[in-house]
């Protein structure tokens, strides 16, 4: 069915969640590393000076016909702001070699770090503000907070708080109450300062079961993602990983769009995940966006949204990888405009 009009990408995605025919699939690939590099920029400062972020986004995304802009860039704006002690490198990923709560106790002493006046926390504001300015309207905006239990282990350490998980239960769920409380006033925080979407981290999910992601994920992601639509938003969840096992409680969790990583099959997500989810991915960003030659990318990007149904949303498996060729990802742009629904 051909779509005689060119959408904004605002209207690209409003269309496709529903399942109408659009004049090409959305395209949500995450660059954050590639992006900073694109514009010529250090990796410390993206992560740290939400100029830079902006400008990188807004590069990329008109360069290579991205349907959104992220204010997404590394798994510490919270952390950094409850205390921890976060090493930014030049020209490479942020450290936090130390955890915060290496004694557990240090818990009831921590205060609640305010999004409106957290150093860092505070800069993705400023990012999401100049989104707006910049595009609002036109181009979904995507702010990022980081799960609970993925922050929870940011702040402990994945070791100490899976043992955690056995030693000290309640202490866990203590943590992870508070954890939640900060994601959703750092997601009211974002949605006021113009986020369309809300995304959520839940990286350390994959490696739990899912006996523990239905106890320890799932409960605190459900909270998070009610309070982003009550405040007006769209949510999107992403778990790195083989999350294969976790698809039909994922398909609970209350996200608008689930990610998917390459190991995971797209038409068992979409099969999972039911109508009214719109599965985001897959295929592999590093042997095919990153190894790949343009041909690979084309018939990986047509297969994907081929599997994934008429809601799917196109995106690597996860962040387009540093040094990505342009040719690449040209040709994904290529081949959603050749695929109309």
């Amino acid at each position: 069915m051909s779509l005689n009009l060119t959408l904004t990408p605002s209207e690209r995605l409003q269309r496709r969640l529903r399942g109408e025919p659009v004049d090409r699939p959305p395209n949500f690939d995450i660059m954050m590393q590639f992006a900073a590099h694109y514009v010529g920029k250090p990796l410390s400062a993206y992560y740290q000076d939400y100029h830079v972020l902006v400008d990188a986004n807004l590069a990329v995304r008109e360069a290579f016909s991205l349907d959104i802009v992220q204010a997404i860039s590394d798994p510490y704006r919270e952390a950094a702001d409850w205390g921890a002690a976060i090493e930014f490198p030049p020209d490479s990923i942020p450290l936090g070699e130390t955890p915060l709560l290496a004694d557990p106790d240090t818990l009831a002493r921590l205060k609640t770090p305010d999004p409106a006046t957290g150093r860092r926390m505070s800069d993705r504001l400023e990012a999401v503000r100049r989104f707006r300015e910049e595009v609002g309207g036109d181009v979904p905006i995507m702010g990022w907070v980081e799960g609970a239990l993925a922050e929870a282990a940011d702040l402990r350490g994945v070791s100490n708080l899976l043992t955690d998980v056995y030693d000290r239960p309640d202490w866990v769920n203590e943590l992870l109450e508070r954890c939640t409380e900060v994601a959703i006033d750092f997601a009211r925080a974002q949605i006021a300062a113009g986020a369309d979407i809300i995304g959520l981290g839940d990286a350390i999910a994959s490696q739990v079961s899912p006996r523990m992601y239905e106890k320890y994920a799932l409960p605190y992601e459900q909270r998070i993602f009610a309070a982003v639509h009550e405040a007006g938003a769209l949510a999107r969840l992403h778990i790195c990983g083989n999350t294969t096992k976790l698809l039909p409680m994922m398909a609970r969790c209350g996200a608008d769009i689930i990610d998917i990583e390459w190991m995971v099959d797209m038409r068992a997500a979409h099969e999972a995940f039911g109508p009214n989810i719109a599965v985001c991915g897959n295929f592999d960003p590093l042997a095919v966006m990153l190894r790949g030659a343009p041909d690979e990318v084309r018939a990986a990007t047509t297969a994907c949204m081929a599997a994934g149904g008429p809601t799917a949303i196109s995106a690597a498996g996860c962040e387009i990888p540093d040094g990505t060729p342009h040719a690449n990802l040209l040709a994904q742009a290529e081949a959603l405009r050749e695929l109309v629904r």
